[in-house]
C-alpha cells in the first residue's frame, strides 16, 4: 500500500488532535474530490514497517486522541490488507487511541459479504476495532461546508460500536 500524507497534530479529521493518513487508492473517482491524485493505488510513498512505527509514536502523547484514515479510499480490499494488521497493532501498543476511517462505501455494502468490491477477508476485523465511520462517497450537488467533519450532506458519522451492539446504524453525536 502506498499513501499520500501523514498530518500529525491534525484537529480537522476528527474529534480531539489526532494523526491522519491518507492512503493512496480510490476507485469511487468522486467528482469534486478534494484529494484527487490519491485515485492512483501508486501515488505517494510505500507504506512501510518505519512509517508504521512513526504513526504508532506520534499516537502515544496524552494529548493525541487517536488516528483518522482517509485517502484515497481506505476500504478498497487491497488497503484493508496491510491497514487491518497495522489498526491492530495500534489497538495494542495505544490502546487510547480512537480509529475513524472515511470511507466513500457506505456501512451497507461493508457488511454485506455478497459485496466483493469492498467486503473481504478484513473489513469486519477493522469495523470492529473502528470507533467511527464517516461513510458514503462525496456528492459535489450536496457539497455543504457547514458540516462537520464531512463534505456532503449524505455522508453519515456512524458510532461503530454501538452500531455493531445494536445490530443496526447508530449515528455518532458528531452527525449533528
Amino acid at each position: 500500500m502506498n499513501y499520500g500524507q501523514i498530518i500529525k497534530n491534525d484537529v480537522a479529521n476528527g474529534i480531539g488532535c489526532r494523526t491522519s493518513l491518507f492512503v493512496s487508492g480510490c476507485t469511487h473517482h468522486c467528482k469534486g474530490c478534494f484529494n484527487e491524485m490519491t485515485w492512483d493505488f501508486e501515488y505517494g510513498l510505500k507504506f512501510t514497517k518505519d512509517v508504521e512505527d512513526d504513526i504508532i509514536d506520534s499516537l502515544k502523547p496524552a494529548y493525541i486522541s487517536g488516528i483518522t484514515i482517509l485517502g484515497g479510499e481506505p476500504m478498497e480490499i487491497r488497503n484493508q490488507e496491510v491497514l487491518r494488521p497495522f489498526i491492530e497493532k495500534i489497538k495494542k501498543e495505544v490502546p487510547k487511541a480512537t480509529v475513524w476511517i472515511y470511507s466513500g462505501y457506505v456501512w451497507e455494502e461493508l457488511t454485506d459479504p455478497d459485496n466483493k468490491r469492498c467486503h473481504g477477508a478484513d473489513t469486519d476485523a477493522i469495523l470492529s476495532m473502528t470507533d467511527i465511520l464517516v461513510d458514503g462517497e462525496f456528492v459535489l450537488a450536496k457539497k455543504d461546508m457547514m458540516l462537520r467533519f464531512r463534505g456532503s450532506s449524505n455522508q453519515r458519522i456512524i458510532d461503530v460500536p454501538a452500531t455493531l451492539k445494536e445490530g443496526q446504524i447508530v449515528m455518532s453525536e458528531y452527525n449533528k
